[in-house]
């Protein structure tokens, strides 16, 4: 291990494990355990369990922080919770991005109201101290910014099973589980805040239950005192084994985003302006789409943005991938067009008559056992109608791709938790 690295509480039980580890936002993370295949298709099918304590957290509080945030994030704080895009309040999480005068990408993330002057901020590893000084350089006065980098502990567990595996540890299951839909969580890990007595373990530890987490699939994104960190991730790997339940690693984490259509923040999105995406939902557009319900810092250059590139997401015909350092986009006549952003294989679907279908899918074929399709994301200088068919090309290889608004079918991350006890 490289001594620049940092480490997880969860480190020495990767590495116990034989893990292949490598560098991820600065911090030694297993990339797998034994397949990433296997983990992949274990949150599709019973569960996976993801060490995500390398991801940063940003404290807000203060008569002014909801300002602070509303000038500074992309979302509409007013307008962003349900279809009628009511306002956020307590107990509601909302994703969307920071962006610098430029209207370019500083980092993505999760903004979760706790009260109605405190705000708790996920962002990505190393993001921490970048994004909190962002914020403190807008100069709010009365407004408290403080960076929880590696000062808790946190952990996904996704899939079918993930609700009746928290069942088994949860102090009391039926309370943390009532009315917490998509994108709510309860509880906190901070032991002196009124929040951390509201959801805890059956022996007391506290935590935020969070109806959130990257792969699509239902599940939940647990943060913890740092302390307790391997002391729950062992009570929930012990809980799930008779539902299957699978150390995952980041490289499956990575397969199951991008089948999911979820950006990596400084691959999908970064220094280029954050418009013309798959992502609209994390603008503030109003009805026309021709402007935004508020004004934000960023929010003059994006609609100005004429040279600004396209972002797309496509699908491929088989499981082969491309190296994004090295392939380009080639039109249908053979003409570059663009980059690869991200390339990735999502081992749990493949096509019937033209159609993808996943292994979760109700009306998947007797017997279907998926080999694979690629898919990721691309950045184009030109609009692409959807359907488009392009070639992603290394050297003398050639990927034929399609062009689509959506990759793996009938995923579950919005189900009612009462669907999946």
């Amino acid at each position: 291990m490289s001594l620049d690295l940092k480490t997880t509480a969860l480190h020495g039980w990767h590495v116990e494990k034989g893990a292949t580890m490598a560098d991820f936002g600065g911090y030694e993370m297993p990339l797998w355990y034994d397949s990433a295949k296997a983990e992949h298709l274990s949150v599709l099918t019973h569960a996976g369990l993801f060490d995500t304590s390398h991801m940063a957290v940003i404290l807000l509080s203060g008569s002014q922080s909801y300002s602070l945030l509303q000038n500074t994030f992309t979302k509409d704080l007013d307008a962003c919770i349900g279809k009628n895009r009511g306002p956020l309040v307590p107990g509601r999480s909302t994703y969307g991005a920071f962006l610098n005068a430029h209207g370019e990408t500083i980092d993505d993330g999760i903004i979760n109201q706790l009260a109605k002057d405190d705000y708790m901020v996920v962002v990505n590893a190393g993001m921490g101290a970048v994004i909190a000084g962002h914020l403190q350089d807008q100069l709010y006065e009365g407004v408290e910014v403080v960076d929880l980098t590696d000062r808790f502990g946190k952990i996904d567990i996704q899939g079918p099973h993930s609700a009746k595996i928290l069942w088994k540890v949860l102090a009391l299951p039926e309370v943390a589980f009532a009315e917490l839909p998509y994108f709510s969580f309860k509880g906190h890990f901070l032991s002196d805040t009124a929040r951390a007595k509201e959801i805890t373990l059956k022996d007391g530890t506290p935590l935020m239950l969070s109806r959130t987490g990257y792969t699509g699939e239902f599940g939940f994104e647990l943060f913890v005192p740092p302390e307790a960190t391997e002391k729950v991730w062992q009570l929930l790997l012990d809980a799930g084994e008779d539902l299957g339940i699978t150390p995952c690693g980041l490289a499956a984490r990575d397969s199951l985003r991008g089948g999911a259509v979820l950006p990596l923040s400084h691959q999908d999105i970064g220094h280029w302006p954050f418009v013309r995406h798959p992502w609209p939902f994390a603008l503030p557009y109003d009805a026309s789409c021709d402007n935004f319900t508020k004004d934000f810092l960023g929010a003059d250059a994006l609609l100005a943005a004429e040279d600004a590139p396209y972002t797309y997401a496509f699908v491929g015909k088989d499981a082969r991938k491309v190296d994004t350092e090295e392939a380009v986009v080639l039109s249908n006549t053979d003409q570059e067009i663009g980059t690869v952003l991200t390339c990735v294989t999502d081992m749990a679907i493949g096509l019937v008559d033209g159609e993808i279908v996943s292994i979760a899918s109700p009306d998947r074929p007797e017997g279907f056992a998926p080999r694979g399709l690629c898919c990721g994301f691309l950045k184009t200088d030109r609009v692409l109608e959807i359907g488009t068919n392009l070639i992603l090309l290394q050297g003398k290889r050639r990927l034929p791709v399609r062009v689509v608004t959506d990759v793996r079918p009938h995923r579950t991350a919005r189900k009612a938790i009462k669907q999946m006890i």
